[in-house]
């Protein structure tokens, strides 16, 4: 399978996240079928991050995005757990500071941008400028709407200044993110991750749906692509994204 092609948002596609199946999990029918060729990905991106580090020309980038509950934390873990921390970044984005306000909605994300050498992992990005603050009207749609030029722009900057980029959408199903939720409350191991603002957040579902719809349509670029993952069964999505972070790795020719 070719997850590279089969999943990456196609240049001037105009996106319906309702088309794709949040269930898709490949030739795999169980997590117990795609422990080895995981298991495999894992390493080669150990190996290959090593050589990154060495070689110290480039960057590589790793943006992860997805609704409430999509899976982004436990991705992070899964798949990057077994690479050498001296050389992976990992940058969780929440609201701007006082200083970051003060500044463009861009500086922030500039300084987090991993050095040469390094994997750094966004954990929210610059997107949530033209999803949360859409979605919530935060700013006045002519300017969280110039973001998507600007955005754009800003990434083909890192692209040509040797930072390879890949962007990763967790796609999950209403019902599924339903389950989710119910289960951090059900399950006392996990009451510490259910705020009752998640709930609001649930009910801005179809607002969030089309931002994200206009996100990966109009930013999916060749210095930065998109992928949308389903991501309902989490050790499919654990592996799709390993399979499409080696393959990229590897076509760098990492000396």
């Amino acid at each position: 399978m070719n997850y590279l092609k089969h999943f990456k948002v196609a240049l001037g596609s105009a996106i319906k996240l309702r088309d794709v199946d949040a269930d898709f999990s490949g030739p795999y029918k169980h997590k117990e079928e795609a422990a080895e060729p995981l298991e495999s990905s894992l390493k080669e991106i150990f190996d290959l991050q090593l050589k990154l580090y060495a070689e110290s020309r480039r960057a590589l980038l790793i943006v992860v995005q997805a609704m409430d509950t999509g899976g982004k934390d436990g991705l992070i873990r899964s798949v990057f757990s077994g690479v050498n921390p001296q050389g992976c970044r990992v940058t969780s984005f929440k609201a701007p500071s006082a200083e970051e306000a003060a500044h463009d909605f861009l500086w922030r994300i500039h300084q987090a941008v991993p050095p040469k050498g390094y994997l750094g992992i966004f954990n929210r990005s610059q997107y949530e400028e033209v999803l949360t603050v859409r979605v919530h009207k935060l700013l006045p749609k002519n300017v969280w709407a110039a973001r998507y030029e600007q955005i754009n722009a800003f990434e083909k900057l890192l692209a040509q200044n040797g930072v390879v980029i890949l962007k990763f959408y967790l796609h999950i199903s209403k019902d599924e993110q339903k389950k989710r939720l119910q289960s951090r409350i059900d399950d006392p191991l996990k009451n510490w991750k259910f705020e009752p603002n998640d709930l609001k957040e649930r009910a801005l579902w179809d607002d969030y749906s089309k931002a994200y719809e206009e996100a990966l349509t109009r930013c999916s670029t060749k210095w930065a692509p998109w992928f949308i993952i389903p991501a309902n069964k989490k050790w499919f999505r654990n592996l799709a994204v390993a399979k499409i972070i080696e393959h990229t790795m590897k076509g760098m020719d990492i000396q």
